[in-house]
């Protein structure tokens, strides 16, 4: 089989197994103070370490909304999904399992779940699983993406 140029894909190459492992990204303060800033979240967790210090982290620890982010945007600089995403339909049973750490290197490794024909012919469905892994190989958060992605050739022509 003939790779597919990652711009070209489309939801007829995203079949179950289909995976990715990412490049890793060091989670620094000034990420979590920077999301801080964005969201107006500034729960002392985040942004207090003398607070923090006195909390069973020991240390200020990356926002759950944070980590889910970094995930997504690692999946989507590796070119993964080319351009054949068309929506976001859902995130389903995003589990934080444990913290992230200012230092932490985080990485995702996805694979493709579920493909199934959507309501469109023009696009079906695809559910990817998504593990986030620190640099200990420690699995920090999980949680399923579906997607609505492009099909190259609409459902029922050329059948």
């Amino acid at each position: 089989m003939t790779a597919v140029p990652n711009e070209d894909r489309a939801f007829e190459d995203f079949t179950v197994g289909t995976a990715i492992t990412t490049a890793g990204r060091t989670i620094e303060m000034s990420d979590i103070l920077a999301f801080a800033g964005l969201t107006g979240d500034h729960y002392r967790l985040h942004t207090d370490e003398e607070f923090a210090k006195n909390t069973p982290f020991g240390t200020r620890v990356a926002h759950g909304p944070l980590t889910y982010a970094m995930a997504v945007g690692l999946i989507a600089l590796s070119g993964f999904y080319g351009d054949a995403i068309l929506a976001m339909k859902e995130c389903q049973s995003l589990r934080a399992r444990r913290p992230v750490k200012p230092g932490d290197t985080i990485h995702v490794e996805a694979s493709v779940v579920r493909a199934e024909d959507g309501k469109r012919p023009d696009a079906g469905v695809i559910t990817v699983h998504y593990d986030v892994i620190n640099q200990s190989g420690e699995t920090v958060m999980t949680f399923d993406m579906v997607l609505l992605a492009r099909r190259r050739t609409p459902q029922g022509e050329g059948q």
